[in-house]
């Protein structure tokens, strides 16, 4: 009986495992991830969508040197190492450049992740493409200039 019921549980965990999976694949929000070393090992569909770069092209690559714009490479690598210190970030704006050589604005929550005995195992993105707000703000912006400039 003790087996039958320790291969209940692990069917149920197992099950739980392909729920949250295809939760995090199928969301409708970017959420990419990285391990200690901040090589991505997480990339959903939406990430895959907006980059342009499959799961398989982004898996194992440095996150902020292969995706992240160069003028922004310092500030994001200093919001995931603190990630991976345990001290999250809620709120930045992050250039991701897609494989088309656009510019995705994301405003991004950094989350540490851990391992069943809490020990860090990497940092998980969850975020929300905010491209054409921030195309609608610098328009608004240049026009308030033009309209400075001519008062």
């Amino acid at each position: 009986q003790d087996v039958t019921e320790a291969a209940r549980h692990d069917r149920a965990v197992a099950a739980a495992a392909h729920e949250l999976r295809q939760l995090v694949d199928t969301a409708n929000a970017p959420i990419f991830g990285i391990d200690v070393d901040g090589n991505v090992n997480e990339w959903n569909d939406k990430t895959a969508e907006i980059t342009g770069y499959s799961r398989e092209e982004a898996m194992d690559k440095h996150l902020v040197s292969t995706f992240i714009v160069p003028k922004l490479r310092e500030s994001v690598q200093r919001v995931m190492d603190n990630a991976l210190q345990g001290k999250e970030t809620s709120n930045y704006e992050l250039e991701f450049c897609t494989k088309s050589k656009d510019i995705r604005h994301l405003l991004v929550n950094a989350t540490t992740r851990r391992d069943a005995n809490y020990n860090i195992m990497g940092v998980v993105g969850v975020a929300q493409d905010v491209t054409e707000t921030a195309k609608h703000d610098r328009a608004v912006a240049a026009m308030a200039n033009e309209l400075r400039q001519l008062v």
